[in-house]
C-alpha cells in the first residue's frame, strides 16, 4: 500500500490549501447562488472525469445530456456523464448523513458509474478465462500499460484500504490522495475504476471539510493534462502491480501531484467565490423593485436585525400584509432569512450575507 509522506514541498502545499480553504469559508453567498454554483460544478466534474477516460462529448453536450428527459434513450457517452452526475448526487446525500467511506460505498458508487452496462462490468472483477490476461492496454500500441493485482487478492486489498480509512491519523488531504491512488491501482472493477477513484477521493475531501462548499471541479485539473495525471499515478514503476506499485518507493511523486492540483483548484475557488460575491450584490438587488429596496435600506439603517412584519408595518405606516409581500423577495434573494417556529414563520432576521455587505448594499441602493 502507498505510504503517507510529508516533504517540505508537501507541507507547503498543505499550508497553502488550508489558507485558501479559510478564505473561501469567509465568503458567504446566498443559498440560491450556492445551489447554482454547485450544480454547474457537478456538470463540470461529470464532463472532466469522463473526458479523462476518452468520452468525446463537449461541455455543451454534457449539459444537454444531464438536463434531458431521463426517460429518453441515451448513447453510451451520454449515459456515462449522466451516471457520474448521479453518483455525485448520491454522495451529496451520504455527506449530509456523515457516512464514512467503506467497501460498500465504493461498490455502490461503481454500480452507479456503470449503470446501464452489462452485468459483468458491475461489481468486483472475476477470474479471466484460461490464456487471457486482465490488463489496461494502450489504445494505440496494444501493449499492456498496467497489470493490476490478481482478482483473488482484491477483497483483501479493499479491506486493507477500509481499515486504513477507519484508523489513520493522516492529514485529510493525504488520505484523499492515498485513497485515489489505491483504488486506481487495485483496479477492483472491470470498468469504472478511475471515475470511482475520483468520486471517492472527492467525497473524502468533502467529508473532512475540503470540498470548498461544492464549488468548482478538481477533476478539471486532472483533465487538463491526462498524460501527467497518469504518469504521476504510475511513478515510473513497472507495469506489473507486484513489481513495485503495491508499495511505491517514492509516494511523494503522486501525493505531490495530487496536492499541486488541489492547490490550483483551491486558489481558483477563492477567486470564483470572491468574484461571484461582488457581482452577486448588484445582480441580487436588480431583482428587487423600488419599494423592496427601500424596505431593505430601512431595516439596515435602523439596525432591525430581527423583526416582525407587524412592528415594521407600524413604523412605516403600511399593513402587515404589505410588509410580508415585500419581505418575500428579500428572502428569495438572500437578504433576509425567515425564523420558523413549528413550521410557521414567526419573524425574520437580516442575513449574515447582508450584514457582511452592508456598505456595498446601501451604496448601490
Amino acid at each position: 500500500m502507498i505510504k503517507s509522506v510529508l516533504t517540505n514541498d508537501i507541507l507547503r502545499q498543505i499550508t497553502t490549501i488550508e489558507e485558501n480553504r479559510f478564505r473561501v469559508a469567509n465568503v458567504e453567498l446566498p443559498a440560491i447562488v450556492m445551489n447554482k454554483l454547485r450544480k454547474n460544478s457537478k456538470k463540470k466534474s461529470s464532463y472532466a472525469s469522463n473526458k479523462i477516460e476518452g468520452n468525446p462529448l463537449t461541455e455543451k453536450q454534457v449539459d444537454e445530456a444531464i438536463e434531458s428527459d431521463p426517460h429518453k434513450h441515451f448513447l453510451k457517452p451520454e449515459q456515462e456523464v449522466r451516471n457520474y452526475f448521479m453518483a455525485l448526487s448520491f454522495l451529496e446525500k451520504k455527506q449530509k448523513e456523515k457516512v464514512k467511506v467503506d467497501v460498500k460505498m465504493i461498490m455502490d458508487v461503481q454500480a452507479i458509474v456503470e449503470k446501464g452496462a452489462s452485468k459483468e462490468k458491475i461489481g468486483l472483477r472475476g477470474q479471466m478465462p484460461p490464456g487471457f490476461l486482465f490488463a489496461v492496454y494502450d489504445a494505440q500500441s496494444g501493449n499492456a500499460d498496467y497489470i493490476p493485482p490478481e482478482y483473488i487478492d482484491i477483497p483483501g486489498l479493499l479491506k486493507e484500504l477500509e481499515d486504513y480509512l477507519h484508523t489513520t491519523d493522516d492529514h485529510p488531504l493525504i488520505i484523499a490522495a492515498i485513497v485515489h491512488y489505491q483504488l486506481v491501482t487495485i483496479h477492483p472493477f472491470e470498468d469504472g475504476n478511475g471515475r470511482t477513484a475520483r468520486l471517492i477521493s472527492g467525497y473524502i475531501l468533502d467529508y473532512y471539510g475540503y470540498g470548498f462548499q461544492g464549488i468548482g471541479s478538481l477533476e478539471e485539473y486532472f483533465a487538463y493534462d491526462p498524460d501527467e495525471y497518469y504518469s504521476s499515478l504510475q511513478m515510473g514503476l513497472p507495469a506489473l502491480y507486484y513489481a513495485g506499485r503495491d508499495n511505491p518507493p517514492h509516494p511523494e511523486i503522486w501525493i505531490g501531484y495530487f496536492l499541486r492540483m488541489m492547490e490550483l483548484y483551491s486558489k481558483k475557488i477563492y477567486e470564483i467565490s470572491n468574484t461571484t460575491k461582488e457581482n452577486n450584490i448588484q445582480v441580487s438587488l436588480s431583482f428587487l423593485n423600488r419599494k423592496e429596496k427601500d424596505l431593505l435600506y430601512f431595516l439596515i439603517q435602523n439596525n432591525m436585525n430581527e423583526f416582525t412584519p407587524i412592528e415594521v408595518g407600524r413604523k412605516l405606516g403600511v399593513t402587515n400584509r404589505t410588509v410580508i409581500n415585500r419581505t418575500a423577495n428579500l428572502v428569495n434573494n438572500g437578504f433576509v432569512v425567515p425564523i420558523i417556529v413549528k413550521e410557521r414563520i414567526r419573524s425574520y432576521r437580516i442575513s449574515n450575507y447582508t450584514k457582511e455587505n452592508t456598505k456595498e448594499i446601501c451604496d448601490l441602493i
